[in-house]
């Protein structure tokens, strides 16, 4: 007697990947609409999983290069173009062998997807480090330098010292790790993409913290970034305390 359909799906959604084809080739000759379309359904899944490991192979084209660093960290930051809120870089050191499928550029996923990449890159890297500048020290240095000692903290928090870093189109000052500045880097690095998302994730929850805090400016929904909604709240009520004083003077008199 046959198995029912029901019971072959069991076995697909319990069968680890490498079974797959096996699974394929014992059912090839059933006929029954059912199975076919299961059948073609994780066919389907694997050649996405398959194009999805060739992208993810393109974007370790610079952590090959440098295979001969032990410890190559990502670095990226969040936070430049806001009127409120801090600058955040992050600092993320990958196992060479590490596999984190749908890695990207933070600003390419949706919000739930960055937060389930946030879980699994802190749970496979070997070292995670943050970096918070805050607006009253970006007003003092400027957004660049902030930037810069963003990105100085968050390798100085790392557990683990990096050999090399791959960082995001710039080169930092006054750090003594050799770097390679990589344009479009969120896009082309594995390691620097995995720094985007803790960046990004790090701050969104800082900036709905605030929003809390601060009330008004919708802080939880355009994390401090310009909106029409922030900025006729910014010309109603005024600054708060976390708006930085040298972005908001079009806005704001004697800001």
């Amino acid at each position: 007697m046959s198995k029912s359909i029901g019971e072959i799906k069991a076995e697909f959604e319990q069968a680890e990947e490498e079974m797959l084809p096996s699974l394929y080739e014992l059912y090839r000759d059933d006929t029954r609409s059912g199975v076919r379309k299961l059948i073609a359904r994780y066919q389907k899944e694997q050649e996405k999983l398959a194009a999805e490991r060739e992208r993810l192979e393109q974007m370790r084209i610079f952590e090959r290069e440098y295979e001969r660093f032990a410890y190559i960290c990502g670095i990226d930051e969040v936070g430049r173009g806001p009127l409120a809120g801090p600058v955040v870089a992050g600092a993320v050191i990958l196992p060479k062998d590490c596999e984190i499928l749908w890695i990207n550029d933070s600003k390419k996923l949706s919000a739930k997807k960055r937060e389930e990449l946030y879980t699994e890159i802190v749970e496979k890297a070997d070292a995670v480090g943050i970096g918070v500048v805050s607006p009253d020290r970006i007003d003092e240095i400027n957004i660049l330098q902030a930037t810069y000692e963003a990105m100085r903290k968050a390798i100085q928090s790392l557990k683990v010292t990096p050999q090399l870093l791959l960082n995001d189109a710039v080169t930092i000052p006054r750090v003594n790790i050799p770097q390679v500045a990589i344009v479009k880097g969120d896009a082309k690095s594995v390691s620097i993409a995995a720094a985007s998302i803790v960046a990004k994730v790090t701050r969104d929850h800082m900036m709905e913290e605030y929003d809390q805090t601060y009330p008004g400016y919708g802080f939880a929904q355009n994390k401090g970034y310009g909106s029409k909604e922030h900025i006729e709240a910014l010309k109603k009520t005024g600054p708060c305390p976390i708006h930085r004083r040298s972005f908001i003077g079009h806005f704001v008199k004697d800001s």
